[in-house]
């Protein structure tokens, strides 16, 4: 690759010489030329060999179906101790219950319940690979450490008596837990705890440090924390709206930096871009938004893309694209990924370029039903994906699966729908 640059930049440089010239001009020195273009060419080659990674993407292990199958709803993995790779994975599922694997072989380990609440998500701690955290519709948040051999919660954050949560997130400091609640009359809240000493997981409950209650006016279905800057926070809403907060600010109205409309219930959201200066989100009726809040404070407009149907955006030729999981931004390459399915449990990968959205690639003959969750690893490329086949998959570029016979589908009593994604048109389409 660095030869073949090389030759292509001398390339350019004979073929197109006038264009020396014209650097010069400019008060440019010429050795700089063939640099500028040696540099664009890997960068674009960066790219395509992430695509090309990600397009190459096959089954490398896939978990036995447990005795109880579920929809598997959310998916972690635990961030890496000193130099070691990630050991475990959770998985919150459709029957109240958290279930961890072993990272690299995908072998089941152990079972926490949540009940009588439902769960909405799952997050590991940053500074300790063995704490894992979810919220509960119970109003707490529960810490457990799968260290140990109890299966109760070891820390439990409680919220107000009215409180439901269908989101969370721990910021990168594992310093400050957030939690979104559910509308109820006419409230709706983001809920604040300090998470400070939850590696050594003290049984006493914590209460909240505060909330904020004015930036939404309805469920708040997403949170998510900045992933280097500790006191941001981006959530969204059924009401529209993706609020950026800086959460070291004295009061709501101060802490609020940008609020984004994306006109469609925020299915979900995330960070993106060199220094994370972007946020994006996908809608329940499969929009998609992408803004950079670095342009909050110039004259250029800080919307990047907006589409409103995905679905009608992107051809994928002899296959449909039914709805979209999320998102994921790839630093390595600046580039980010979107992810979608079709009901038969195919999976697409979409890149995202303020010129519109292409389809990288897609990943067929794993899942059975609609993907509903997945976790994507920088460390080694890797892709989690879990479905309403009870499926946890793990793929790596150019694995091969030694099984490779597909799972049939399975249906789930309607009871679990109560908190869980919802793929069809009940929302109605926002398309003008």
């Amino acid at each position: 690759d660095v030869i073949a640059g090389f030759l292509y930049a001398i390339l350019i440089l004979v073929v197109f010489h006038p264009v020396v010239d014209l650097i010069d001009n400019f008060n440019l020195t010429y050795k700089y030329a063939p640099l500028i273009i040696i540099r664009t060419a890997f960068e674009m080659t960066a790219v395509e060999k992430i695509e090309e990674q990600l397009a190459s993407l096959r089954i490398a292990k896939r978990s036995t179906l447990s005795e109880e199958p579920a929809y598997l709803l959310d998916i972690d993995i635990s961030k890496p101790a000193q130099s070691e790779s990630s050991r475990f994975v959770a998985v919150s599922c459709s029957n109240k219950s958290i279930r961890v694997y072993n990272r690299e072989t995908l072998n089941f380990l152990r079972e926490y319940s949540s009940c009588p609440g439902i769960l909405n998500g799952v997050r590991f701690a940053h500074a300790c690979d063995s704490v894992v955290f979810s919220a509960c519709s119970d109003g707490t948040v529960k810490c457990w450490d799968v260290r140990l051999a109890t299966r109760k919660a070891v820390q439990v954050f409680s919220g107000y008596p009215s409180n439901v949560f269908i989101s969370f997130d721990i910021n990168c400091s594992d310093l400050i837990i957030c939690a979104g609640t559910e509308k109820v009359e006419k409230d709706t809240f983001l809920v604040f705890w300090d998470a400070r000493g939850i590696t050594n997981c003290a049984s006493a409950t914590r209460e909240p440090l505060g909330v904020y209650s004015e930036s939404h006016n309805d469920d708040i279905t997403k949170i998510c924390f900045h992933p280097i800057e500790p006191n941001l926070v981006v959530s969204g809403s059924t009401d529209g709206l993706v609020n950026v907060f800086d959460i070291n600010r004295d009061n709501e109205d101060d802490a609020l930096m940008s609020t984004c409309n994306s006109d469609s219930s925020v299915s979900f959201v995330g960070w993106s871009g060199k220094d994370y200066k972007q946020v994006y989100c996908t809608t329940h009726d499969e929009g998609f938004c992408w803004w950079d809040i670095a342009q909050l404070d110039t004259e250029e407009p800080i919307t990047l893309l907006h589409v409103l149907d995905v679905r009608d955006a992107v051809c994928v030729e002899n296959d449909s694209l039914n709805y979209l999981v999320g998102g994921l931004y790839h630093e390595k390459a600046d580039k980010l990924f979107l992810i979608g399915g079709t009901s038969t449990g195919n999976i697409h990968l979409i890149s995202c370029g303020t010129d519109g959205l292409s389809l990288v690639g897609s990943l067929c003959g794993g899942h059975a039903a609609t993907v509903r969750s997945f976790c994507w690893n920088l460390t080694d490329e890797s892709l989690l994906t879990g479905g309403e086949d009870a499926q946890l998959l793990l793929w790596k570029p150019g694995a091969v699966e030694r099984s490779l016979a597909k799972k049939a589908s399975m249906k789930i009593a309607s009871s679990v729908q109560k908190r869980v994604r919802v793929h069809n048109s009940s929302l109605k389409s926002r398309k003008k």
